[in-house]
Formats: C-alpha cells, structure tokens, sequence
C-alpha cells in the first residue's frame, strides 16, 4: 500500500512513511542486543544450575550406596588384589574421570611412585570433614602436606575444576557470587543449617567444590522431564529401583552382584572429582557430617523428583523384563524459551503424565458478531445492497450488516487485511482487495482480489496473484497501476472501454484497445493543480466530477485538439470544464443521488452537502465532532444516507432528522478488555484513549468515555457496580458502570500497568506495572475505596500477567522475562521461594500465558511474544490463546503436553492482543491490535465436567491400563 492512503484529514504528501525512521531502527537494533544479552543470561544461569544440581547428586548417590549396602562400605576398606587396583586407579588418574566405585577405592589408597600398590589404610574409622556443598569427598591429602617418602600426590586431572580455575590468577570469587551461582529454581530456600565452629571458622566453610560434567547443548523451547531421560534406554522401572533401595541389606551377599557393580553399569555421564577438605578434629568432623546427613535428608524431603533421580540412577542396572516408568509426584517439566530454563511442577493427581492425550476440545467457535469499521485510513469501502445490508470491511472480515434487522453475515476468505471494495453494477457481485501480508515465518505473502457473490458469500474467482508487490488499494472489477499513488478507480458507465484513475496531483483517462491500455492525462491548465484528487464520480451528462485537497469540485470534459497551439496531429484532450468551491479543507467522497443530485464530503469542516445538477448547493448538515471527518457516503434510497467516518463509525440518518451512530469502534490500538461476572457486557480500552462498554446480547456500544492517557488494562469489580482501568502513566481508575464516573484513582510508580486483577471475593486488587513491582490493595465500600495493603518484590522485569487463587490468599504471575512465581498475599506479600508448594493450588481464572496446566499452547520454537495472552473459560474445560500471528485459537484445558492440537480461527489483521470470555463461557471475545477490530465468538458444542475432572479421570485410566497408548 502507499503511504498517501493512510492519510485522515489533510492527507498530507509529505508522508514520512516511505523513509525509515532513524529512531524506530535504532530502538529495533537495541532490542535485538538485548535479546541476544538475555539469551546468554539465560544460557550461562542454566549451565550453572546444571552444575549445581549434579554437585549435589554425588553425595546423594554415595549415602544411598552405603545406606542400603553397608558391605560395600567394609569391602571398600579392605585390599584388593594388586593388578585390578592399580588398573583401576591407573586407569582413572588418565583419563580425567573419577567414576563411583573408583572414587570409594580411592579413599583407602595412595599410588606410591614406582605404581604399586602401598600399605592398606587402617581400618579405624578416620575423621570426614563436611564441605558446605553437596560434593563427593575424598580423602586426598592437601597442597603441601607431607606424604611420605614413598606417597605423592595424584595427577591434577582427576581433580575437578572449581570457580576459582575459570577466574584470572589472584582474583577471588565473591560471597556474593557463591550465593547466586548456588540458586537452584524451585529450591530457592538454603538447604543447610549455618555451621556455628568457632575454630574452624567460616573461610573454611565456604571452600565450595563443584563437580563438572558433559551436559547436552541448551535447545530452545526443548520441553522435557528432568527425570525422564535417565530411563530411555535403562532396564529398571522407577518402582523396582525403589524396591531395590528398600531390599533389606542382611541377605546373603552371595545371591547378589557385587556392590560396585550397580553403580559402574548405571553410570552415564563421566564425573570428575576433587578434594576440597580440610583436616581437622575428629569429633567436629563427625558433627559435621552428622549434620550434613540430615541437610540431605532434608533437600530430599523437599525435592521427591532429586530423590527419584539418585534412586534411579542407583537401581538403573534392573532386570530386562521391567515395567515402563510411571510417573509420580514431586516430577517436574521443564520448558526452554529462548534458551532460558522454566521449570514446572507435574499435580499431585496427574499419575501418569507420559501418557495423557491432547486431544482437540469438543467446543467450537463460530463468528457470532463484528465491531468496528475501517474508514480511519481507507475510502470508498461502504455500500448499500438492495437486500437492505451495508457492506463494509475492517480487517480480514467483509461485513454485510442489515441496517434495519441487526444482523450480520461474513465473508471470510481473506486471509490479510482488507483495503478496498467495489460494488458491481448489477449490485450482486463485489470485488475487495487485500494487503501484502507476511506469514508466521515472515515470509511474504502476495496480495490478491477476490471476486464474490454478496447472496450466497460464494467466491467466484480469485485473479492478480503475483502480480501486486504491496497491496490492492482500489478496485472497479479491473485492476491497473502506475508509479504514482491511486487512490480511486472507476468505469465510464457509457463506454466500458474507458477507465478513469485518480491520484497524488494527477487525473488519467485510460482506453481500452486490442488489450492494451493507453492513457491521457488530464490537463489543469488555468487552474492550480491540487496535492491529491481523491474521489471522483460520473455526472449523467457523462461528465467527470473530482474532489480534491483544495476543497473544489472539478468538472472535467473533452475539448478539441488545439491545432493551433499544438500543431497538426494534435488529439483530443481532457480538461477542466468548471471549478466549484465546496469545502474548507479536503473533499474526501462524492456520491451521485437518483435524479443527477450530488452529495459531498468534507474532512476538515465534516461536512455533508447535497448539490443538484448543476452543482448549485441546496443543502448540508455536520457530522458530530467525535465521529470524525466523513470518510465515504453510500445512497440508501435517495434521502437517507449511510456516511462512514475517520473515527471508525458509520452514521445512519438524512439531513432532516439527523444522523445516528449503528457501527462504532476504537481507532487506535487496544489491549484491555474485561467482560463482566454477572451480565452480557464488556469493557475495551486502547490507545485512543477512549473506554467503551459493549453489550453482547444487543452488539451495540452502551458508552464510551474519553481518557487523559491511553488505557492498557481493566478488570470488573466481583460485585459488577464498578471497573478499574489501568493507564500508560502508572495512574489508574476506577469508574462507575452506571454514572460513568471515576470513584477512585491512584497512581503506582511512573511507568505504564499491564494488568488489573480484582480478588474472587473483591477483597483485593493486584496491579501489575511495567516497573517489576506488583501493588496489593484492600477493597472497601462496594469498590470505592482502597488502600494499599503491599508490595509484591521479586521480578526482574516487567508484569506480564497475573491471577487469584480460589481462596484469594495467593497470586501466580508471570514477567517480560518469562518467570513464574508465586507470593503470599495474606502472609504479607511475601514471594513464596518454593515453587513445588503451589503445584496443586487452585486458580480462580488462568490468564498467565506460562504454567503447567498452559504448556502445550506453545508452539516449537516460540520466543516468548508470540503468545499476547490466554483465558480459561469458567467451566475450566477450554482455554483461548490470542497470538501474534493474527490467529484465536482454542485449546483443551488443561493442556500441560508440548504440541497440544487445537482449533484454530483467522479473522483478525493484525496481532491479536487480548482474549476473554463472557460470565457464562456462551462467547468469547478477541480484539486485534493495529486492526482495531473486537470479534464476538459464539461457543458451540462441548460436554459437562471440568477440565480438571477430565484430565483426572484421563490420568486414572491410563494408570490402570497395562500398555497405554502413545500420546
């Protein structure tokens, strides 16, 4: 499309838009190395945990070893023959890698020099100091300590690195450091008592040994289980490995394997170890050791699946014939989304997570009702049909509205924006063109025209793919282009061979010819050529009537070859036969009435005035100023008119009574919407800065008011007397639905709120801004009086979405950097660090785009933005998620499985920003953002029960069944 169409009054020709604007590329250069900074972050946040965590699994291993087989703790103190030793500690020392059962061997010998075998160790139990992690101790003397004249120290490969080794030499790693490299998701809280040794002290105490590993490259979006890998080609179930822990250990060791073989059959990743102890007194080592005993215990006590994980990798040596792994509580998915780990807990009743089925729900939408019109940046895109409907277009959607029964049919096989529209003589079929749109990848798409049947919605032919690079912006059943910019095209009704096209400063007189176009341009002559010619008609004389940006009515006409100026061989022109002044400001449409009578359209003066044959004024009117300049005028029946505007609506009335508003909409990009608890109503808000509230049951506008700053967010009080509706300035209000005035407002920090979210009693409302915080205020007085009550701090960026658990007592919500927590509202606001805790709570909505039960609504590959948001519905059988791809889709709920199916519905022609659906799940509605279009949904079919009995009742059955079928 050209930049000249976009224009609204003055349509001006200096439009900026064919030139990139500096700013907007630096701001999008900007954003890209943020993103880039943003995914290292997340990259190096990932390694660390993954270090962390099998930092910790390699105690946990060697306490379940000598838990459950105390003969291996007596076997590892005896002498081995001297040739498997020496191959064993050899064999290590070369390559690097410390494996379990060497690691044991190791603490009992020392490799003397000439690589025999020395003295065995004495038997009597030798102090064990605790580190303050989690690593695998050994018993390797210190830098510098006397070994003996016969003992060296072992070869630095079969230590691991520490932080420290990555450092530059002399710089040490801070405490604070050690803290956050040490924070693991979900297990936020410490995991040991501080020791109190008073001789010892605490520099010794925070030597941190770390335990390095292969780990597999960090994928995006890669969704699996954390547990689930350990079995893909193991031979044990998770329940015979708990069974082989708890095998009682006074067996007759013979009937056993030996107790080192477990472990060197189950290993999968080669671990490297190092010495990071120091010696001290026997007695304190005992009570540290003590005391790291029940740190473990208790990190297993409050992580099962760290626990399942050292039970499986103990017991993976089981028999061939086992069972498949089930799934059990305390498991966890975890969600990759441009490199960041997001880890979420599996529901105490999901049993069998590996076998649920995502299945399509059996709800379906049907497009129950279009709001809005498109007459900001388009013209000439309204008509009247004689079945008495309105055609019109806003988005992807063609509407035919029936003025005098309210109702609406569609025509939907566009599949970008639609920009323009024309009407065939015999008033049945219509030609509309679409835009040149990009798809979900970013590949272009061609834009084409569709030619249809406006009785049956039948598309007759589809013509021009491949032949527009940007758009069709004007249509007359013939599609033609020049290098300048077009704004209107039309047949001579007298002579089907002759087009006319008008444009930025230019009028063209076109004639068909053995299928070749030649054209004339019309010549101004006398008279000051105008910037724009934007609309023109055919008088019944057959004379051409322009509109232009000079406010004049241009009559055009043939004139003889001047052979006397132009010489011999000079041919016929057209020019300006007569000039009238209209206007002040543009002439933005003409409309020819039965009799020869002319209406005209102002945009500056907003203007309707009606012309008879001879262009002799005879009557006008004004167009309220909140609807805008008059965009295009369409005959009803010779006295009443239909006149479309700038500001999105479309006007019904003659010049006698008035004209009245049947079509409304917003005309600037929106975002909030929230539809009532108790009746068929919904509330918008965008950046125009207008809030309206619509009625579902009548598809009308009840009201709309005019705001100080633009609105991004709202939400209904539980009580539905008011709403509160969240601004681009940190300020927010609260107004009356009936009054329409603000009862309340406050404002929080100075940047802009993103979502408002009222408590399921209305005790409370949670906001959320774009400055990381979350403000909690107590509701009084039927929602007119608040008073904050806290602060919820703990995100590293900006509020993206929240929700209320059932009893009001706790809040979910999520960040711009795709976290997920969870905080204690009635305890004070505090963030809850242990994320395993809220995994059964119950929500009273569901809007947060990342969780559990939300998980499979994201596609591979997803970014993290190409989801604007979500609803459940009440019923908690369905979700609706808008994307950026301009597409509603409707998924079952839950729907915790990657690439869970869905239904999938086009309409919309831009991002679709916001979705909801009505107190009684009987609609949902959408509302696009640039495409400044709100779609009412009719919700079809569907069963009884809640989602969350179904996915229950699915778990169960799976559970019980021998060999459940693939998912």
């Amino acid at each position: 499309m050209d930049s000249s169409t976009n224009s609204l009054d003055d349509v001006s020709a200096d439009s900026s838009a064919e030139f990139p604007d500096r700013a907007s590329l630096m701001e999008l250069r900007l954003q890209a190395q943020e993103d880039e900074i943003m995914l290292l972050k997340s990259s190096l946040a990932d390694a660390l945990r993954r270090i962390r965590l099998h930092d910790q699994l390699l105690p946990i291993l060697k306490q379940q070893l000598i838990a459950v087989n105390p003969g291996a703790a007596r076997m590892l103190n005896q002498v081995c023959s001297s040739d498997g030793c020496r191959k064993l500690s050899s064999s290590s020392a070369m390559d690097g890698v410390s494996h379990p059962a060497t690691s044991q061997l190791l603490e009992s010998f020392v490799t003397k020099t000439n690589g025999h075998i020395g003295s065995p160790v004495s038997s009597e139990p030798r102090p064990r100091p605790a580190t303050v992690d989690r690593s695998t101790q050994t018993e390797l003397p210190q830098t510098g300590q006397d070994l003996g004249p016969d003992k060296v120290p072992l070869p630095r490969c079969v230590q691991s690195l520490q932080l420290e080794d990555a450092l530059p030499p002399g710089k040490p790693v801070g405490d604070g450091n050690r803290a956050k490299l040490h924070r693991i998701p979900g297990m936020e809280e410490d995991d040991e008592e501080p020791e109190d040794d008073e001789e010892t002290g605490g520099e010794q105490e925070k030597e941190l040994s770390w335990a390095s590993s292969v780990e597999e490259p960090i994928q995006p979006t890669n969704i699996r289980s954390l547990l689930r890998e350990d079995f893909q080609d193991g031979q044990c179930s998770p329940e015979e490995s708990s069974l082989a822990l708890l095998r009682p250990t006074d067996q007759n060791t013979s009937s056993r394997p030996s107790p080192l073989s477990p472990i060197q059959e189950g290993e999968k990743q080669p671990l490297v170890r190092r010495n990071s102890e120091k010696l001290g007194n026997p007695e304190k080592q005992r009570r540290r050791l003590d005391k790291k005993a029940a740190s473990a215990a208790n990190l297993l006590a409050r992580s099962p699946s760290l626990e399942n994980r050292a039970k499986e990798l103990i017991a993976s040596a089981g028999s061939p014939g086992s069972r498949r792994g089930t799934y059990s509580q305390g498991q966890s998915i975890k969600m990759f989304i441009r490199g960041r780990p997001i880890t979420m807990y599996i529901p105490s009743n999901i049993q069998n997570y590996e076998d649920l089925k995502m299945e399509p729900p059996s709800e379906r939408l049907e497009l129950d009702w279009v709001y809005g019109y498109r007459g900001r940046d388009c013209r000439a895109n309204l008509y009247f049909l004689p079945t008495g409907e309105a055609l019109y277009f806003i988005a992807c959607v063609i509407v035919l509205y029936h003025i005098d029964n309210r109702t609406q049919r569609h025509y939907r096989k566009h599949t970008d924006c639609v920009r323009c529209l024309t009407l065939h003589p015999d008033k049945v079929r219509v030609a509309s063109g679409q835009t040149a749109g990009v798809d979900k990848d970013g590949k272009p798409l061609q834009p084409c025209v569709h030619i249809w049947d406006s009785t049956t919605l039948v598309t007759l032919q589809q013509i021009g793919v491949g032949t527009f690079q940007r758009g069709v912006g004007s249509v007359a059943f013939s599609i033609t282009s020049t290098n300048e910019a077009v704004f209107a095209v039309e047949f001579n009704p007298s002579d089907s061979s002759n087009i006319i096209t008008c444009g930025k400063s230019h009028v063209y007189f076109w004639t068909l010819n053995a299928g070749q176009f030649t054209k004339k341009q019309g010549i101004f002559g006398k008279y000051k050529k105008p910037k724009f010619i934007q609309c023109f008609v055919f008088s019944l004389t057959g004379d051409v009537l322009t509109g232009d940006s000079e406010g004049n009515i241009l009559t055009w006409g043939k004139s003889a070859a001047d052979i006397k100026t132009l010489g011999k061989g000079a041919k016929e022109t057209f020019q300006i036969m007569r000039q009238t002044r209209a206007h002040e400001g543009s002439v933005f449409t003409l409309c020819t009435l039965q009799g020869g009578a002319l209406l005209s359209g102002g945009g500056k003066d907003r203007k309707i005035i009606r012309w008879s044959a001879d262009l002799a004024p005879e009557r006008e009117c004004e167009i309220p100023e909140k609807f805008g300049a008059v965009r295009t005028i369409a005959d009803v029946d010779g006295e009443e008119v239909l006149v479309g505007t700038t500001r999105n609506a479309i006007l019904r009335g003659n010049f006698s009574d008035g004209f009245v508003a049947i079509v409304q909409g917003h005309v600037d990009e929106m975002w909030g919407l929230a539809t009532h608890p108790s009746v068929n109503i919904f509330l918008t808000c965008g950046h125009d800065r207008q809030v309206c509230l619509w009625n579902t049951e009548e598809h009308k506008l009840d009201w709309s008011i005019t705001l100080e700053e633009y609105g991004l967010c709202a939400d209904f009080c539980p009580n539905g007397s008011v709403v509160s509706v969240g601004l681009s300035t940190g300020r927010w209000v609260v107004l009356d639905l009936l009054t329409k005035e603000v009862v309340s407002e406050s404002t929080d920090g100075n940047e802009q709120l993103s979502v408002m979210r009222y408590s399921p009693d209305g005790s409370f409302l949670a906001v959320g801004s774009h400055d990381n915080f979350i403000y909690i205020y107590s509701v009084t007085d039927s929602g007119r009086r608040y008073t904050r009550f806290g602060k919820c701090n703990g995100h590293s960026s900006f509020i993206t979405h929240l929700d209320w658990s059932k009893d009001g007592k706790y809040i979910m919500s999520n960040s711009g950097d795709y976290e997920i927590l969870y905080w204690d509202i009635a305890g004070g606001c505090k963030l809850l660090r242990n994320r395993f805790e809220s995994k059964d709570r119950e929500w009273a909505s569901y809007t947060c785009v990342l969780g559990f039960h939300v998980m499979g609504v994201w596609l591979e590959g997803s970014d993290g933005t190409d989801i604007n948001a979500l609803c459940r519905s009440h019923s908690e059988r369905v979700v609706a998620v808008a994307d950026d791809f301009c597409k509603v889709h409707l998924f079952q709920y839950p729907c915790p499985k990657p690439k869970a199916p869905s239904h999938r519905y086009e309409g919309h022609g831009s991002h679709v920003t916001n979705v909801c659906f009505t107190h009684s799940d009987s609609h949902l509605l959408s509302m696009g953002g640039k495409d400044t279009c709100i779609l009412q949904w009719r919700v079809v079919g569907g069963g009884v029960g809640s989602g969350r009995d179904r996915l229950a009742s699915a778990s169960a059955s799976s559970t019980s069944s021998p060999e459940p079928a693939a998912s």
